[in-house]
């Protein structure tokens, strides 16, 4: 597809430590939604189509609730409302964060939910935040900036029997708010915008690497997620059911 560029857009250069495999690879760009897929055949268009809508939705949300788009405070909806809203909503209430916490991971799942009408495995990628449907297992490097353990590490993710979500937040690498300095957050969930707010939410709690161990327990009380992985500087905290893969020297 053409190259396209929007204000303050940062190139995800990480994309390029993606290994290969036997899926489709293609990316889908419509303003500050930037997304890397991977699915059984080429679906570009159907994917295209699917975030027009879905952002379309948000978007009238937004200019009807102006303070959806800034508001750091859990949001309440007030009658009816599109699905990527509610679950945005739902995923800010659960982690203690805004909704625009959950927006990458809302527009991920909802992209690869939909896509799962045309294809069996599909894993879409939105600025760190990941939504996983294969039938074998696939492992999911973890980006933590200048951090040593930097794509040292990934987390292996077994999606066959139901879609999974991998999130990462950082404090220190990326345009998204945080208000603590964390290299990396990983937050696994079913949800893909929970997963999202949860990183979000359990990454504000980290300024140094003494601080990885209050939030693994902040984190682990939070409703729907699965793991945790906290990475800064050179620490590392883990809680919950995950299979931590190293790496050496491979792309992944």
């Amino acid at each position: 597809m053409t190259k396209q560029t929007y204000a303050g857009y940062q190139p995800r250069t990480y994309r390029n430590l993606a290994g290969r495999n036997h899926l489709k690879r293609f990316t889908v760009m419509v303003k500050e939604t930037d997304l890397l897929l991977y699915a059984s055949a080429d679906l570009e268009k159907q994917a295209r189509e699917i975030v027009l809508e879905q952002r379309g939705y948000l978007e009238e949300y937004i200019r009807c609730n102006p303070l959806f788009l800034t508001s750091l405070a859990p949001w309440e909806t007030d009658g009816p409302a599109p699905e990527i809203v509610r679950e945005m909503a739902i995923a800010g209430q659960k982690a203690g964060v805004g909704p625009m916490a959950a927006v990458a991971g809302g527009i991920a799942g909802m992209v690869g939910k939909n896509l799962l009408k045309y294809t069996d495995e599909i894993i879409v990628e939105n600025g760190g935040d990941v939504f996983v449907r294969t039938n074998a297992p696939v492992t999911i490097g973890i980006f933590a900036g200048d951090s040593p353990l930097s794509m040292r590490m990934g987390l292996a993710v077994d999606s066959a029997g139901r879609p999974m979500a991998v999130c990462t937040s950082s404090g220190t690498i990326g345009h998204s708010m945080s208000m603590g300095r964390a290299d990396a957050v990983c937050v696994v969930a079913e949800s893909c915008p929970l997963a999202d707010a949860a990183a979000t939410s359990i990454g504000n709690h980290v300024n140094s690497k003494a601080d990885i161990q209050d939030a693994i327990d902040f984190g682990n009380k939070i409703d729907g997620i699965s793991g945790i992985v906290i990475i800064k500087n050179d620490g590392i905290g883990m809680w919950g059911d995950l299979d931590l893969v190293p790496f050496q020297g491979k792309k992944s």
